[in-house]
Parts: C-alpha cells; structure tokens; sequence
C-alpha cells in the first residue's frame, strides 16, 4: 500500500507592512526639535554664503547683505584661482600638511601610551589627580596660554633666558629665532590636546575584561605582553576612529597655535606659521582682498578636507570593515 506522498509546502514570506508612527516617535521628534532647528539656523542656513566663493562680493549701498550678494558679479573659479597662485600658497600647503602630520602620529602614540600607564596605577586616587592634571590645558584658552609662553619666552624677563644666564650663558630672542618654533609649537599642541586624547583611550581600556588581563597574569605574560596583545587590540576600533577624524583635518590648522602663541605671526615668524587659517585671518583682514577671494580659500580648505576624511574612511573600510566610520 502506497502511502501518499504530502508536498512540502513552503511559506510565503509576508510582505513588512508599513511601520507605524508611534507615541515613542513623536516624543522622540519634540525631543530633536530644538536641535533640529539649532543645526537648521546655526549650522545649515550659513552654507549660503558658499555662493560668496564664486562671485566679487560688493557691498551695494543702501542694500542689505542678501541683496548685495544677488547684485554682485558672477566670477565663476576666479577667486580660486587667485588663491592658488599666491606666491606662498605651496609653503602654506606644505607647512599646514606637514604640522598636521606630525600633530597626527603623536597625538595617537603618546596619549595611548600614558592611558596605558595611568590604567596600571594602582591607586584610584593618585590615578585621578594624573588625569585631572593632564586634562586641565584642555580647557585653557589659547590667548591665556600665549601669554604663558610669552612669560617664558620674553627676551628680557622672560625665565628662558634668567635660566640661559645663571648656567653662564647670553639672551636669545626667541621671537626672532625661526628656527627653534616648529618645535615650540608641537610641544604645546601635545600640552594642550594630550589630556583629552588620554581620557578617551582610558575610557576604553577601563571596558576591557579584566579577566582577559588575569588569565595573562596566570599563563606568564608580562606588561609589554599584556598591552600588545590585549590592550592595542582592544582599542584599534577607538584608534582608527581618531585617526580618521584627525586625516580630515589635515588641511585645517589651529589658528589660536599658530596666531596667538607666535604673538601674531609677525616677520621672521611667518614662513613657519604660515597655514590656511592664519593666512585666511590674514585675507579678511587685507583691504586689497575681496570677501569672496578669502570665501574660495575657506571653501577650498572644507571641501578638500571632506575628501580626505572620505578617502580615509574607504581606505580603512576595506581593510577592515567594522573600524569604518561609515
């Protein structure tokens, strides 16, 4: 006697209905609401004034600044072209690059070191008074913190020089020696910026299991051997997300560094501080520079960094996928 065979049936797969606006989302959109319209007016509505770049922006008498901006003069890419053959826009690029290089490569290797080495502390407390210590430059403006380096660094009474003459030695200008300020300037960069760094890669070290850390201890491991082969690992992600953002700010520069620090970037200084952001001050500042010459410069240096964060962020999606911002 045959037994009848039955046909498996497959099932249908369901089409998703449409999701339904719930009263979660409306109290989470009038949460947004006064964010939303933040971004709208403060950070959306003034990309208007892009369309400054590609004209020769003339103030129209008896006109406001929308209506003078409709009138003036469509110039198309000359206002770019006019940055680009500046005299010393390839020292400007070299020096804006190469700072932010350097900037780059320190800012990750030694804030991640002192994490590793505040996480070893023992005392909580003593580990607390470290990061408060480190973090404090942080908050410190540039203005005050030039006026620091003026105290030191002033020729007369400044305590560089009373040391220089107690060991023996005679006056320097320092603010006519060129030579000494691209090491003056990524020390206080690194003083400044260093605490930050550290408490961000200490946070994640601190999310680490210190099962991991134990286990190590039982099979032999040393300190070098805990940090390269479980701290490190563990904070790639975190690492390669500072990374990427630090890339997208390779053709910007920190104009309170290398303006306020340097006293204004005045003669001899200026070939060493010469970066977009002090050169852009000193456009806008220029009474033979055209509003929208200086809006091309500032254009140029946002759209440039865009594609290089972008160029990064590809560049490390490939290599591995899950460390990509996007």
């Amino acid at each position: 006697m045959s037994v009848p065979k039955t046909e498996a049936k497959t099932p249908k797969l369901r089409r998703k209905g449409k999701l339904k606006w719930t009263r979660d989302d409306t109290e989470l959109t009038l949460l947004a609401t006064p964010t939303i319209i933040w971004y709208i007016l403060f950070c959306y509505l003034p990309m208007f004034g892009v369309v400054l770049a590609f004209k020769d922006y003339k103030i129209v008498d008896g006109s406001n600044f929308i209506t003078s901006l409709i009138k003036s003069e469509w110039v198309g890419f000359d206002n770019f072209k006019y940055f680009f053959g500046l005299r010393d826009f390839p020292m400007i690029l070299r020096n804006t690059v190469l700072y932010n290089l350097a900037f780059i490569i320190l800012d990750i290797v030694l804030p991640v070191g002192l994490a590793m080495m505040i996480s070893n502390i023992y005392s909580k407390r003593k580990s607390k008074v470290y990061q408060t210590l480190m973090f404090m430059p942080h908050f410190m403006s540039w203005v005050v913190v030039s006026y620091f380096v003026y105290a030191f660094l002033v020729t007369d009474k400044g305590l560089a020089n009373a040391l220089i003459r107690a060991f023996g030695g005679t006056d320097v200008n320092w603010y006519f020696e060129p030579d000494v300020w691209p090491y003056i300037l990524v020390f206080m960069h690194i003083w400044k910026v260093i605490g930050y760094s550290m408490v961000v890669y200490l946070a994640s070290i601190t999310g680490i299991d210190t099962n991991l850390y134990e286990a190590a201890v039982l099979d032999g491991a040393s300190k070098w051997q805990q940090a390269r082969y479980i701290t490190l690992p563990a904070l790639q992600p975190i690492i390669v997300m500072m990374f990427i953002l630090a890339v997208g700010r390779i053709f910007s520069s920190d104009f309170g560094l290398f303006y306020q620090v340097t006293q204004g970037a005045k003669q001899p200084l200026t070939p060493i501080v010469a970066t977009f952001d002090v050169k852009i001050y000193q456009m806008l500042n220029s009474q033979s520079v055209t509003l929208g010459k200086t809006a091309a410069a500032s254009l140029f240096q946002s759209v440039v960094g865009c594609i290089t964060i972008l160029t990064a962020n590809a560049i490390v999606r490939k290599v591995d996928r899950s460390s990509a911002l996007i």
